[in-house]
């Protein structure tokens, strides 16, 4: 996915934030054991996964980059003015903060007249919820933004639909049978990324077809492939089973998770150890000694009512891997939940790309005295009947502001979200030493030598006694603290390094 890396979280702080240090190691862009089973070269083409039965398990396949000539806008029919007018008209169905601490998604219509784009915004409305309605998503709404972008088709609906005769001029060019796969929906990538680009920040892109069909598709690795966000995916608007294959897919891109369905053709993994947080040669016992992957989890009772331990079977190999439970919305849809090492590995990917604390302060120059800092926190908890932030949830970690000075607290500042440095007034009838400056900060007046002195001044933020995933039963051991400042939310005070001390 596109994650800014200049902005983004490194893993040690991501541990401390997400689930207090319980986070596995996932940072690094984890493939799957192997390659899923392809239909062509790769040339010209994209890997697309799709779910035949809205029950069961995926399968993949490549497909074409662009559309077939008979789907969409071949006949080369143009917009009138008022069309074109809004077309590519961008919607803030979510926005929570800046696009630098948020991952942003940006939803798309194809199928939808001009006079049908109040449908498609209400289908957006309908399906994001559907998506949210699933842990963790639902705890960690706040950290997306979600925009929409407005695509007129020339034609209500899409190809393929009801059969694969139908063609309809539509401005993605979307169409069931694609590869002669009747519930697969493909797009033309090309005129996708062309509409995502009308948004403020795309990180993940979803396609709304609308269609009563049921059908959908995701596509991964396309920031490989020079787009500017990680996947895509294609769902029908009004058949509600459709919409879990967006939740699925988006535990790809966000997550890094593996499939945990399998190919009977694959045989016995004999690869070694894979990066993969739900996917593992080892046994329990191996998992416990090496401390690895979900070995905390072991034993535990799980959302999908599973038991977390080792079932064999995983990452398209049937023997020689395991996941972590007999079931999960990785391995098949008729499971509408994450495993809590999915639910983990999921809260890692947040955090990598957005951030709990966030400030628009310009880090380029130094703060000056009397220069308000200020800083906000994402309304992380459940959510109210409209979406709204309402609250921590049961079981996720309360979110505590702490500043620091130089690795040390001023707990008197503890649970602010704005401080001012002050100026500093000399004591009267006390004469003010040469070369001597004083400077009042929160905290009292302290010396400081003319000229500035290196350092920096960071905000820390610190999650203590919460657990892990919500719905998990264990919590995670002592506090661990995560520097909020050049490397997260951008807050970072310089040369000023005695104003607070």
């Amino acid at each position: 996915m596109r994650i800014r890396p200049a902005t983004r979280r490194t893993t040690g702080s991501v541990a401390a934030l997400a689930v207090a240090g319980l986070l596995a190691a996932t940072a690094a862009a984890a493939a799957p054991a192997a390659a899923a089973p392809t239909g062509g070269d790769g040339k010209g083409s994209h890997r697309v996964e799709y779910f035949p039965d809205p029950g069961g398990a995926g399968k993949t396949v490549e497909v074409p980059a662009t559309a077939p000539r008979k789907s969409g806008r071949s006949t080369g029919a143009s917009l009138s003015a008022a069309e074109a007018a809004l077309d590519g008209a961008v919607g803030r169905q979510q926005v929570t903060g800046s696009t630098d601490d948020r991952l942003d998604v940006v939803i798309i219509g194809d199928g939808y007249t001009a006079d049908q784009q109040a449908d498609f915004h209400a289908d957006a409305t309908a399906k994001w919820a559907d998506i949210t309605a699933v842990e963790p998503y639902r705890s960690y709404r706040d950290l997306f933004n979600v925009w929409t972008v407005d695509a007129v088709s020339n034609e209500s609906g899409i190809s393929g639909d009801p059969g694969a005769d139908i063609v309809k001029d539509t401005a993605l060019s979307s169409y069931f049978w694609c590869g002669d796969i009747e519930r697969l929906v493909c797009a033309d990538i090309d005129k996708v990324a062309s509409y995502a680009a009308e948004a403020p920040a795309a990180d993940l892109v979803v396609v709304i077809a609308n269609s009563t069909k049921y059908g959908g598709a995701g596509y991964s690795g396309l920031q490989d492939e020079g787009y500017p966000f990680g996947g895509v995916s294609t769902l029908s608007s009004d058949n509600a089973k459709s919409s879990m294959i967006a939740v699925h897919e988006i535990g790809h891109s966000v997550g890094l998770l593996d499939d945990e369905y399998t190919y009977p053709s694959y045989g016995t993994w004999t690869g070694g150890e894979t990066d993969g947080p739900n996917s593992t040669t080892y046994s329990p016992a191996q998992l416990a000694e090496k401390r690895a992957k979900w070995y905390r989890w072991l034993g535990e009772s799980d959302p999908t009512g599973s038991t977390v331990g080792t079932y064999e079977g995983s990452a398209y190999y049937p023997l020689g891997i395991y996941r972590p439970t007999s079931t999960s919305l990785m391995r098949e849809l008729s499971s509408t939940e994450f495993n809590l090492p999915g639910r983990e590995a999921m809260i890692a990917g947040f955090y990598r790309a957005g951030n709990v604390l966030s400030s628009t302060l310009d880090t380029s120059a130094a703060i000056t005295h009397g220069k308000r800092i200020r800083v906000t926190l994402a309304d992380l908890g459940s959510t109210d009947d409209q979406g709204h932030g309402s609250g921590p949830a049961a079981g996720l970690a309360r979110t505590d502001l702490r500043w620091y000075v130089d690795g040390v607290e001023k707990v008197s500042a503890r649970g602010r979200t704005a401080v001012t440095p002050g100026l500093a007034r000399r004591a009267r009838g006390r004469p003010r030493p040469p070369g001597d400056r004083r400077v009042r900060g929160p905290y009292g007046r302290h010396p400081r030598p003319r000229g500035p002195r290196p350092g920096h001044r960071h905000a820390h933020l610190d999650r203590r006694g919460g657990r892990a995933p919500v719905g998990s039963s264990r919590g995670p051991g002592p506090g661990r603290q995560a520097m909020i400042g050049t490397t997260a939310s951008g807050v970072s005070i310089r040369n000023v390094n005695d104003w607070w001390k």
